[in-house]
């Protein structure tokens, strides 16, 4: 039986040529002192597979139809045989890879391996990073739920304020003026068919130009690069030094892989993919669009700058960051690679970890936002009993939308200001005036409430113990 598979596995691969496929994996040498910094990118392709996997398993189910879309992911979740598992997968596969992306990027950065002669490895580099952060964004729409579309509306928005090309782009990502079926095979067709394509070939070039030239060693205090002689300089202590890829260093990236692996199957068994908000509604003006996290600085940033200068931060902040990104191999292309000699590589890494850190935990208390799951309000004091007016005003409180966006001694939204002390402040006759007239970001509840209603909040938020 074993001569039998021989002779079969040696016909495929004198016909396949499948040796000569792995043979660069075993032939490729790497610098010896390439260890677990480099594992970065690696782990960032396995996540890629994962996506790949999990993605076709959920197209076998998903039907991308504005009028059964939503039902079919509701089938994914709650019926099909492993489909929340498959869904988590997907979707805590997508953030390691936005996760990786990030350090791989970062570690390049620190390294300048993206001087002579990487320039070309870099710059696919950052066409990767933007066709997978389009990507993502067009995988939150195929959720078809509330979050997902208006998420994909608030996006467009902000598109169609990019000036000259703005209503343009946004009529293109919508497929029309209003969000719809049309805007929904729109994404499907550019999150299944479109990038994933581009991302194979630069993924396949990215590839090429690490074998083709080779893993950048790691950097040393005054090693300089130098473009005439660094080739050589490369291949002759490749020649002395190097060794093969397979096995001696290829087992570290199978490691971490593996690890990686593990994390994403356990998060994606004991936390699952983000649960499905309601089937969406566009006439639903109360619904709070919640991006995944790896968008949720950029939510921040520009619900926290002045609405003013919202137009020319989309129109001018890509273009001028994408700008600089793209021209740092052709700035600083030789010389110094140790981050010791570079210390300001060093700062502004940290200065961009700590303000995307800064948005992120914004984002995440999401001040600018009503929170609809606040935890309602006791209707006990911790001293003595409401009366029957305060009572009422507390289920007011909680009822009528007050609790999304005051916080009273600890419960409810932080959108607008604090009232747990809001007696010694303002008046009762001042408190009336806001609740009925309104105020910067808040409804008028002057033509919802009763008058008896409105005395009874007003008696809740002027008693001193509540």
């Amino acid at each position: 039986m074993r001569k039998v598979l021989s002779k079969i596995w040696n016909w495929i691969d004198d016909r396949g040529g499948f040796s000569e496929l792995a043979k660069p994996l075993t032939t490729h040498l790497v610098p010896p002192d390439a260890t677990w910094n480099y594992v970065w990118g690696s782990a960032t392709l396995f996540c890629l597979v994962i996506q790949v996997v999990t993605g076709v398993a959920l197209s076998f189910m998903y039907q991308p139809s504005a009028q059964v879309a939503y039902e079919s992911l509701q089938y994914i979740q709650n019926q099909a045989f492993l489909g929340s598992f498959i869904r988590g997968l997907h979707n805590w596969g997508a953030s390691g890879m936005m996760l990786l992306m990030g350090l791989h990027m970062i570690r390049v950065y620190l390294n300048a391996a993206y001087k002579y002669p990487r320039e070309m490895s870099w710059i696919s580099g950052i066409i990767l990073l933007a066709v997978t952060i389009v990507m993502a964004f067009t995988g939150q729409l195929l959720r078809w739920d509330n979050n997902g579309v208006w998420s994909a509306i608030v996006a467009a928005e902000q598109m169609g304020r990019i000036p000259f090309i703005g209503n343009w782009i946004a009529y293109f990502l919508l497929g029309g003026t209003n969000i719809g079926g049309e805007t929904l095979s729109r994404f499907f067709a550019m999150h299944v068919f479109l990038f994933p394509a581009i991302i194979f070939m630069v993924v396949g070039y990215h590839l090429y130009l690490v074998f083709r030239n080779g893993i950048s060693e790691p950097p040393k205090p005054g090693r300089l690069v130098d473009p005439k002689t660094y080739r050589k300089w490369y291949e002759d202590m490749l020649a002395k030094k190097g060794v093969p890829f397979f096995p001696d260093a290829i087992w570290r990236d199978a490691v971490f892989s593996a690890l990686v692996f593990i994390i994403i199957v356990s998060l994606a068994w004991f936390i699952g993919a983000p649960a499905l908000t309601s089937k969406p509604d566009l006439t639903n003006v109360n619904v709070n669009p919640s991006p995944d996290w790896y968008f949720s600085w950029i939510f921040a940033l520009f619900a926290l700058m002045p609405r003013q200068i919202e137009s020319y931060v989309i129109a001018f902040g890509p273009l001028i960051g994408g700008a600089l990104i793209f021209a740092l191999p052709f700035i600083s292309n030789k010389g110094e690679r140790s981050p010791l000699k570079r210390p300001w590589a060093i700062a502004g890494v940290i200065f961009v970890i700590l303000s995307i850190s800064s948005l992120w935990y914004m984002g995440y208390k999401e001040p600018w936002s009503p929170h609809f799951d606040a935890k309602p309000l006791p209707t006990t004091k911790t001293v003595g009993e409401f009366t029957a007016s305060e009572k009422k005003g507390v289920e007011l409180f909680n009822t009528v939308g007050c609790l999304y966006c005051h916080k009273i001694n600890g419960h409810g939204g932080i959108r607008g200001p604090e009232l747990t002390n809001v007696q010694k402040r303002l008046t009762e006759d001042q408190i009336i005036i806001r609740i009925v007239n309104g105020a910067e970001n808040m409804p008028a509840y002057g033509g919802s409430l009763t008058k008896e209603e409105l005395q009874d909040i007003v008696d809740y938020l002027m008693t001193n113990d509540k």
